[in-house]
This record gives C-alpha cells, sequence and structure tokens, in this order.
C-alpha cells in the first residue's frame, strides 16, 4: 500500500496511483474502493477531485492519453520518414506492453466526445499526421492513413496482451514487418 500523505492529496498523486492500480491489476479494477485503499484514504475523499467513478475513468483516460503520446514523440525525436514511423509505432507498442491497464483505459473514456478527451486525442493524432507526411497525405486521405496505423497498432496490442501470438517468431520483427507493408501500401495510393 502507499504510503498515506501527511496533508491533501494532489490530484496527479491519485491518478499516478490509480495508473499503477490499472497496470496491476486491470483496469476494471480500478474503483473508487480500491483506489481509496490503495492511497490510505476513505473513498468519499476522492470526491473532492473528481465526480465519482466516470470522473475517474476520465482522468485516467487522459493521463494514459498524454503518457502515450510523449512516448510517441519521444521516439519521433531525431527521425523522419519511414524510420519516424516505425520508432513511433514501437514507442505505441512498448506502451501498451508497459502500461497495459493504462493502455486500456485510454481506449474507455466515459464519453469520447468530451473536449477534454478530444484536445488529448488530437494530439496523438496530429502527432501521426506529421510522421506520415513524407507519403505525401492530404486531408481526409492523412486522416485515413492513421485510423490504419492506429489499428494496426492497437490489434497488435491486444493480441499480444490477450497472448494472441504464441509461435516463437520476433514481435518485435512482426511488427516492423507489418508497419513497412502498410507503408509500401499508402505510398502506392489509389
Amino acid at each position: 500500500m502507499s504510503p498515506r500523505p501527511k496533508i491533501g492529496l494532489e490530484l496527479s498523486y491519485i491518478i499516478e496511483a490509480a495508473g499503477e492500480l490499472a497496470d496491476q491489476q486491470g483496469v476494471q479494477e480500478v474503483t473508487l474502493a480500491n483506489l481509496a485503499k490503495k492511497l490510505g484514504i476513505r473513498p468519499p475523499s476522492l470526491y473532492n477531485h473528481f465526480d465519482g467513478l466516470p470522473g475517474l475513468r476520465k482522468r485516467l483516460a487522459i493521463y494514459g492519453i498524454n503518457m502515450l503520446y510523449e512516448a510517441m514523440e519521444d521516439a519521433a525525436i531525431g527521425v523522419s520518414g519511414t524510420d519516424a514511423v516505425l520508432a513511433v509505432s514501437q514507442a505505441y507498442v512498448d506502451f501498451a506492453r508497459r502500461h497495459p491497464g493504462i493502455y486500456e483505459a485510454t481506449l474507455l473514456a466515459p464519453d469520447p466526445e468530451d473536449v477534454d478527451v478530444q484536445q488529448a486525442g488530437a494530439k496523438v493524432v496530429d502527432l501521426s499526421v506529421r510522421i506520415l507526411q513524407t507519403y505525401h497525405l492530404e486531408g481526409d486521405r492523412a486522416l485515413h492513413a492513421v485510423r490504419g496505423l492506429r489499428s494496426i497498432l492497437h490489434g497488435f496490442s491486444a493480441l499480444e496482451q490477450k497472448g494472441g501470438f504464441k509461435m516463437s517468431l520476433d514481435l518485435n520483427e512482426s511488427l516492423m514487418i507489418i508497419i513497412k507493408a502498410f507503408l509500401a501500401g499508402i505510398s502506392k495510393g489509389d
């Protein structure tokens, strides 16, 4: 159990604890009661920071999206073109591996139309559009490519988390082959 702070809890501390709980026990175990127990407080104290379980899940989703964005952004530093797409793709999958519960929380935002969730997610989309610029994609075509890339990365991550890759092949090599095939496809155009 985390040590109980002597003075009021900071929201960032609470969300970090929720993230730890999600990664260790699964996002479904992130409840007000379980989080309060981890923090050594009473559940009603959490209402000072957000509006119940939906508020907690929203904050955890935004926290996770921001963490994912930072991992992707860091991977893009100093590389461009195909190398950038490969590095960012690897960073995405590595994030899902290191933070399985937080990653799942990014997909379970209570209201995906929420402005705060949209703003956090927009950074990930914008970064993805930027790294795909080498392929001269414009407008809707660029967004379709981002959707395709995200679908590949999420599908790969989800299958890996559920034990779907049992063959004795290097998973990172498989990922790179898949991403290169995707890039070859989008570079050919319609």
